[in-house]
């Protein structure tokens, strides 16, 4: 399958409670994926079963498949595996010229729909298991090449699957092995039970321009599945398989360091006239041997590969020089070309170590109280409602909830917070660990943070491989293998630019037929213009940047997946936000409750609370607190029955045999002869000026009054999108389901250019699509649950609050771990740097070619030639390596940044 191919994958429509597709979560779905960048269409197909089938089509150079899968699940389609992505991680670093190579190798493998190589190492495989089994796939890449353990095996069956890492995520370590080689013994099972195994059900995909009809697809039951299996913690671990030499991973820098010394050997005795004559040509012929090592073994695999690569043209501008009989030029060509890949290999593994040490975090055992005893076990051996022992100044070894103890802990690990959080037991921890992404903040812990002076007992929410610290693991190394739009673009022009230059080059062999001069300097002319042109800085120009970027930005608690949203988001100039939870604290409450004439408030807030205690909504909370506050305990108990939620509208129920409804004051103008009277018309507005958001209460014929609720703006809210107009965003605009009165006083209050709102769901993805129309680029913030479908349709969707979450991990593009508006501008400031050194990269590279082909066409040496060729290689990369170390926007005077705790 290429990359611009267009892919169709029929998902079995399986929801949650619903029996027919007109159910308002099939319309959810589809508003979420349709409009999504990358995905053409997106529709209902009926066949023969007794479900529908979900029909969607997608470009898989724009959005991968598992990034497809993340999107349907968050809205509860249960996807399993016909068809598995494997991820894997090569021992060490591939050089960027053999990374494409090795991506189209695989490619041609039958079975193999999509396959991303990073040149950090870093392999992501999409394979149909009915046409390829995942241990044969597995062998053909051992044979390949890519002699390491396997970092992800795992089909799309288990919707908890997909959120699983390695178990060394959690700081299981794996003995050194080669990728064909089994597991340990703690690894999880794969499922054999029928009961298992029934939880699969059919994935379907093809690709477009295949003409079978949709009722044609066959099904595919009972899918075999494997869990991740884990990628050794131990960043050497394998080294010796990986760079295939004698010292390991530090065998090409060796060879060339040899290679370099034979070279100055040879031109000392050719200099000195020392020793015999043929003594400088042998010193020659070893620094080639030396030098052209890795070369040589590359170019043949290129060869077999059927690709002609820098690796095969330098190899052929040595052997040239050499037949001219400049072999100290030779030797200085590979000891140059080895010295300077086997640095940007070295500089290359740093960035990848940036990575491995996020999995680094989480300890190896934990104390946990066992029949009134203490004991050690392995993480990987923890279990959901274990009780496990922390002591002060120690790392959390699972997620969980605290059941014991006091203290405060340091989340920059996880969430990038520079202060620590302060925790405190749960009320019920056996009751609320079941539903760990609406623990209270105060009562939950992550794995990978570090207690503070207070010893607790906490209760295991997940087991090691699903924790919040795993999972990013995951996610990072998955965004680690996929291509940035950039990197499309440089690929693109490296299959033009490549012929082109071998064409003048095959012209240049001829210049002495029109040019007064020999074949050998026709010939040597044509080898440097070989050397010059070779891209070699052009193809690691854009993914060493984009790994740096999404390096630092996992140390500093934001999560991207990919260098697609790390590239839009620093380059947008709009960004629209949610209001609830986002611009404000969420946390909203009660501030008036204004009775009609002839009815007491205990009455109106009697009601109002019998209602709302039945209701979900945000504001229910708030407002079913306040009433209890206020009236104590006097409170009546009424009778409420039929309580159902209207959609951004309100709640209705049956209170005492009467019908009440409470919601917006719109609804009440929608409702057949259901006017407001003119005094609670008035009260409403005058509360609406206030910024509060109203709720008309009525019962049966009786309006009963309205109930304000206020939420105030974030502290930090202003200072943020000060910061981000600083960065170049230049429409800040809040899209709100709140009427426009309270919206235009939260944006007036933080400074937001624009402000919308009365908007339904349906509403803020129309609101979204139309500012993607207008102005090219838009992310959208929201809490990456109430807001996916805006947020899916939006060029970046950013989620706030992510850690522990599994819907905002999974619906984001940009995930801020922590509850924290504060890391926005962090984000956002980073993806501007990294556009900003991609775009520098691109014309070092570009330049240093364009200045460097006509210079050698004019008689420029093989020597210097190869001098520029590699310090632009190593210049780029180093250039990326500085985001390594970026410093974001001070927000509060902080830095987000966890590198504090991670190891180096």
């Amino acid at each position: 399958m290429t990359n611009h191919s267009k892919t169709r994958i029929d998902l079995p429509l399986i929801l949650p409670d619903v029996l027919d597709a007109s159910d308002r979560c099939v319309a959810r779905l589809m508003t979420i994926l349709a409009g999504r960048p990358g995905i053409d269409d997106a529709h209902l197909v009926y066949t023969d079963s007794p479900a529908p089938m979900l029909c969607i089509h997608f470009d898989p150079a724009v959005i991968t498949l598992s990034r497809v899968r993340d999107l349907v699940d968050s809205t509860g389609a249960q996807i399993t595996s016909k068809y598995a992505h494997l991820f894997m991680r090569a021992s060490v670093p591939l050089h960027a010229r053999s990374a494409q190579t090795f991506a189209d190798t695989l490619r041609r493998i039958p079975g193999v729909l999509e396959a991303d190589v990073s040149p950090f190492g870093a392999i992501r495989i999409e394979f149909d298991r009915t046409v390829v089994a995942e241990n044969t796939l597995i062998e053909k890449v051992s044979r390949l090449g890519a002699a390491a353990p396997p970092l992800i095996s795992v089909g799309a069956s288990d919707t908890h699957a997909l959120e699983r890492i390695a178990t060394s995520a959690a700081g299981a370590k794996l003995p050194e092995r080669g990728i064909a080689e089994s597991a340990p013994a703690s690894v999880p099972t794969p499922p054999d039970t029928p009961e298992q195994k029934a939880e699969q059900a059919p994935i379907h995909e093809k690709h477009a321009g295949d003409e079978r009809a949709h009722e044609e697809h066959a099904h595919e039951e009972h899918a075999h599945y494997k869990h991740p299996h884990g990628e050794a913690a131990d960043s050497h671990a394998g080294h010796d398989h990986g760079q295939g030499g004698p010292f390991g991973e530090r065998s090409e820098l060796i060879f060339a360091i040899l290679a370099g010394f034979m070279l100055a050997a040879g031109w000392l005795v050719a200099r000195m006239e020392f020793g015999p004559d043929w003594l400088a040509t042998a010193c020659y012929l070893v620094a080639y041997c030396f030098g052209g090592y890795f070369t040589i073994r590359e170019a043949i695999e290129n060869l077999r590969a059927r690709r002609f690569e820098i690796d095969t043209l330098m190899l052929v501008a040595a052997v040239g020089a050499a037949a001219l009989g400049k072999w100290a030029e030779g030797s200085l060509l590979l000891f140059l070309f080895s010295l300077g890949h086997s640095l940007e290999h070295y500089a290359m593994g740093r960035a990848r170590r940036a990575i491995e040490a996020l999995a680094q975090l989480a300890p190896e055992t934990a104390n946990v109280r066992k029949n009134g005893n203490v004991v050690q076990v392995p993480v990987g051996e923890l279990r959901l409602g274990d009780i496990v022992l922390v002591r002060p100044n120690e790392r959390l070894p699972a997620d969980g909830v605290v059941a014991v103890g006091t203290t405060s802990v340091n989340q920059a690990p996880v969430t990038g917070e520079s202060v620590p959080v302060d925790k405190q037991p749960a009320a019920n921890p056996s009751e609320v660990v079941a539903a760990f992404d609406k623990v209270r903040p105060e009562n939950r812990v992550f794995a990978g943070t570090i207690n503070g002076s207070g010893a607790i007992e906490v209760m295991v929410a997940r087991r090691a491989d699903q924790s919040t610290m795993a999972r990013v693991v995951k996610m990072v190394t998955e965004a680690e293998a996929q291509r940035s739009p950039t990197q499309h673009f440089t690929e693109r022009f490296e299959r033009i630019f490549v012929p082109t230059v071998l064409g003048l080059v095959a012209l240049l062999l001829f210049a002495w037929v029109v040019v007064d001069e020999t074949f050998a300097d026709s010939f040597y002319r044509a080898m440097a213009v070989l050397v010059a042109a070779s891209p070699c800085a052009l193809a690691i120009s854009v993914p060493s940047a984009v790994l740096s970027g999404i390096a630092r930005a996992a140390r500093g608690g934001v999560l991207i997946k990919g260098g697609g949203p790390l590239e839009n988001l620093g380059t947008l100039t709009s960004i629209a936000f949610d209001k609830t939870g986002t611009l404000t604290e969420g946390k909203p409450k009660l501030t008036d409750a204004i009775p009609a004439e002839g009815v007491t408030e205990e009455e109106l807030l009697a009601v109002t609370l019998a209602v709302e205690e039945h209701s979900d909504h945000p504001l229910a909370s708030a407002v079913v607190a306040g009433a209890r506050e206020r009236l104590g305990a006097n409170a009546p108990t009424l009778n409420v029955a039929d309580v159902k939620s209207i959609t951004g509208r309100g709640v209705q129920a049956s209170v005492d045999g009467e019908l009440v409804h409470i919601g917006k004051p719109v609804w009440f103008s929608e409702m057949v002869n259901s006017a407001m009277p003119a005094g609670i018309d008035q009260e409403n507005n005058k509360l609406v000026a206030g910024g509060r958001t109203t709720m008309i209460v009525r019962k049966g014929a009786r309006f009963l009054g309205v109930v304000g609720v206020m939420d105030t703006p974030r502290p930090v809210a202003a200072q943020v999108m000060a910061e981000l107009r600083e960065l170049g965003i230049e429409r800040l605009i809040m899209i709100s389901g709140d009427n426009q009165q309270v919206a235009d006083a939260v944006a007036m209050t933080v400074g937001l250019t624009e402000a919308r709102g009365d908007l339904m769901p349906e509403q803020k993805v129309e609101a979204i699509k139309y500012l993607r129309a207008k102005h090219g680029k838009v992310a959208m913030v929201g809490d990456g649950v109430n807001d996916a479908p805006a947020m899916a349709n939006a060029t970046v969707g950013i989620a706030m609050g992510a850690a522990g979450s599994d819907v905002a991990l999974e619906t984001a593009d940009v995930a801020l771990m922590a509850d924290d508006l504060a890391q926005l501008p962090f984000a956002v400031g980073l993806s501007r740097s990294t556009s900003r050194i991609i775009k520098q990269n691109l014309w070092v590279s570009l330049g240093v070619v364009a200045v460097l082909i006509p210079a050698t066409i004019f008689g420029l040496n093989i020597g210097t030639a190869v001098l520029f060729h590699e310090g632009s290689t190593l210049l780029v990369v180093i250039n990326a390596l500085r985001l390594l170390a970026y410093g974001d926007v001070k927000t509060k005077g902080k830095q987000p940044d966890a590198a504090v705790a991670a190891p180096t």
